[in-house]
């Protein structure tokens, strides 16, 4: 019997800056697209959103001739909503993957809870405090003030704002309208999503869904960039499965990446425009590695230890400055911090998509200003 041989093809390896320019055609910011909100927010798999009005601009960076009535005519529609989701934090989903994808991110919502408020209620009160929560919220939108004061009124002498975490980890809370409409300021009151979409959450999706879905929006990415966008553990057995549906590499540090195959790749020579991106962006959240979009040198200016992830701007694809629009009946002024000495052409570049910025997102302002500050 003859010996058969295997010969093992060398991985191809991507460097960070072929990651970058992968990362911009998946996040539709080397071309505007021509496309609706609603595809954009699910090819996205959603936009976290702690402040509303961040997924408006980060679409205005993404998509063609985007009005701010694109994204709030799908509130008022009820086909996106805002919920704790990826990392238990506050995203824009569509309605379909929120009852799809919700139930996938269950144990990172629960996890959060056991950490912080646990310790307040026995085990054995969950079950009651949850039927009571959903009885409340589903009879009229509530915000957690008031939902810890009614849930108060019930048991007296449990933990208030424990019990009103419990209902957010054990139902699936939205906010409703007018929250997240742009223009319009109200506190954030909660519905089921059950019961605000009409729908019953889907129970049967799998994380190898998730997975995928992720791929195709910021890969090539390793497992523990995954497991750092969604907030799961232990992804690596679903990596393992679909592995024979994946393609491979290594990045620059010898770590293997998966992606989609058909996925697109750009070429690192490929130009790449200025982009200004919201706060809490994804592409800046999406990697345990962030090297493919945020400098190591810049990490603290990027992600303070206050929690706040700041509005940055993209310069050949990577952050070299941050942005803050400061707006009144009279004025609105975009100042923008670059966080090294550009060049001329640069400096035009970003002058010119500050226009149009400040023009989509304070059009009404009698006068308006753009700053450029730099080292």
């Amino acid at each position: 019997m003859q010996n058969s041989i295997v010969t093992l093809l060398p991985m191809k390896r991507l460097s960070t800056r072929a990651l970058n320019r992968a990362l911009l055609a998946r996040q539709m910011l080397l071309r505007r697209k021509k496309i609706s909100a609603l595809k954009a927010v699910e090819h996205l798999v959603g936009m976290q959103s702690q402040l509303p009005n961040s997924p408006y601009v980060g679409l205005w960076s993404r998509l063609v001739e985007f009005d701010q009535s694109d994204l709030a005519d799908l509130y008022r529609a009820r086909k996106v909503v805002r919920l704790a989701m990826m990392r238990s934090t506050i995203h824009l989903v569509s309605a379909a993957d929120c009852l799809a994808l919700r139930p996938v991110v269950q144990p990172v919502i629960e996890r959060g809870f056991m950490g912080v408020f646990s310790k307040f209620l026995a085990v054995d009160d969950h079950a009651e405090i949850e039927a009571a929560g959903r009885m409340f919220v589903e009879e009229r939108p509530a915000t957690f003030s008031e939902l810890s004061r009614q849930l108060n009124g019930k048991w007296p002498d449990r933990h208030g704002e424990a019990m009103a975490h419990a209902i957010r980890t054990r139902v699936a809370l939205v906010q409703v309208t007018p929250r997240g409409i742009w223009g319009e300021t109200s506190q954030a009151s909660h519905s089921s999503a059950e019961h605000w979409l009409g729908q019953p959450l889907n129970k049967e999706s799998s994380v190898a869904t998730l997975v995928v879905r992720y791929l195709a929006a910021f890969g090539p990415a390793t497992i523990i960039d995954a497991q750092s966008w969604s907030g799961l553990s232990r992804l690596a057995p679903v990596f393992e499965e679909l592995r024979p549906s994946l393609s491979t590499f290594h990045d620059d540090r010898d770590r293997e990446l998966f992606d989609i195959p058909d996925a697109p790749r750009p070429s690192s020579s490929t130009k790449a425009p200025v982009r200004f991106l919201p706060e809490f962006d994804n592409v800046l959240l999406a990697y345990k590695d962030r090297r493919r979009i945020v400098a190591d040198a810049y990490k603290s200016l990027v992600y303070p230890n206050n929690g706040m992830i700041q509005p940055t701007v993209l310069v050949d694809g990577f952050v070299e400055g941050k942005w803050k629009i400061d707006a009144n009946d009279k004025k609105a002024t975009l100042s923008i911090e670059t966080f090294r000495r550009l060049n001329k052409t640069e400096l035009a570049s970003i002058e010119e998509e500050a226009e149009t910025l400040l023009e989509f997102a304070a059009g009404n302002a009698k006068a308006r200003e753009i700053r450029v500050l730099g080292p």
